[in-house]
């Protein structure tokens, strides 16, 4: 029976193998945003030596008490207050200098969330600052590398999975969610086959709204529905985009 001063038990693992060389794991967050029609990314200034000052993903060595998982979304959470957002491990990197500090290896992860609902905090309470992707710094370590190996896996998912939908704002419109694409492509696509393909994918729900920041017209608002996507996904569907 707990009294009210007990406290809670500590985690310490018994080191079994007892081999004297050591090496550190570490997680690193590639963060992804679009905002104004631009795909970016979120760095921060490195805190700790060395090469502090220098610019830097976000990221932790992992505890001994919490799986990987738990410190990806540990390291998002303590570097900009955001939980719940989609997030995927990308990749280990482990090449022995690859960090000056001492040996280690990372584990990275890369997160996917809406700049709009987010940007103003990130920037005044987190010391974030978002570049956009063809308009990077030079970065710490291998970071460089995990960025473009993060864009590759997220043009992959993007193509096969409405994973985009992760990067807008609840309400969109068709030519939003194309901006997207193409930012996350680098490329121009056709809008008319576009539209035509997306709409044919049976996940996006037409709203009575619009957006009239375009024009006095306006166009339609959208939202996604991930109850029909999840059932189409059960059924086999194939999301490809284009």
């Amino acid at each position: 029976m707990h009294t009210k001063n007990s406290q809670p038990e500590v985690f310490e693992p018994t080191d079994l193998y007892q081999i004297r060389e050591k090496m550190y794991v570490a997680t690193d967050c590639i963060i992804f945003g679009f905002h104004e029609g631009k795909l970016k990314l979120l760095v921060f200034e490195r805190q700790v030596e060395p090469l502090k000052g220098s610019w830097s993903l976000v990221g932790s060595f992992v505890r001994l008490d919490e799986d990987l998982e738990l410190a990806g979304q540990r390291v998002l959470e303590e570097a900009t207050g955001l939980k719940e957002v989609f997030m995927q491990q990308l990749k280990t990197y482990g090449k022995q200098d690859r960090d000056p500090g001492f040996r280690c290896i990372s584990v990275a992860q890369y997160a996917l969330i809406r700049v709009e609902d987010y940007i103003d905090k990130l920037e005044k309470h987190y010391g974030a600052h978002w570049f956009e992707i063809d308009d990077l710094p030079e970065l710490v370590l291998d970071h460089d590398q995990m960025v473009q190996d993060a864009l590759e896996q997220l043009r992959h998912n993007a193509r096969h999975r409405p994973i985009g939908f992760e990067l807008l704002p609840e309400k969109f419109t068709i030519p939003q969610l194309q901006n997207l694409y193409e930012a996350i492509y680098q490329k121009p696509l056709d809008a008319r086959n576009f539209r035509k393909k997306v709409l044919s994918l049976n996940v996006l729900e037409k709203l009575e709204e619009k957006d009239k920041s375009g024009s006095k017209r306006g166009a339609f608002l959208y939202k996604f529905n991930k109850e029909n996507y999840l059932q189409l996904l059960k059924a086999g569907y194939n999301f490809e985009i284009f």
